[in-house]
């Protein structure tokens, strides 16, 4: 089963929901303001895709950190703190395709398109 995680009111997450629905992809949502990030999920996502793709580093909540934060942020491990303590840095959606579909981030239909058939 595939599983959609990002934040419901995110316009990037909702085009992508709406791409699933049309395109008849079953999958569950996870919200990351109401389920806050699965640390074990994490933890696979900063070997998979890697803590670069994961670190939105365009959003309003990276250019509210401070400067130490953001210079802080060199590794897996300092990014993973980060993220913890701040779920709308996640670059979203992040999704897992399932058994044979690995990871993604953020929303590419033609990229996506490739997990659907």
């Amino acid at each position: 089963m595939t599983t959609l995680y990002g934040i419901r009111n995110c316009d990037t997450v909702k085009r992508a929901r709406a791409w699933l629905d049309e395109h008849g992809v079953p999958y569950r949502f996870h919200d990351f303001k109401k389920e806050g990030v699965p640390e074990p999920e994490l933890d696979r996502w900063l070997k998979s895709p890697g803590w670069e793709a994961l670190v939105n580093r365009r959003g309003t909540t990276w250019r509210k950190l401070d400067e130490s934060t953001r210079s802080s942020v060199v590794d897996a491990a300092s990014a993973r703190a980060v993220l913890i303590a701040n779920p709308s840095l996640i670059k979203r959606p992040v999704v897992n395709w399932g058994a044979q579909g690995g990871v993604t981030t953020g929303f590419d239909p033609a990229e996506w398109k490739s997990h659907t058939v």
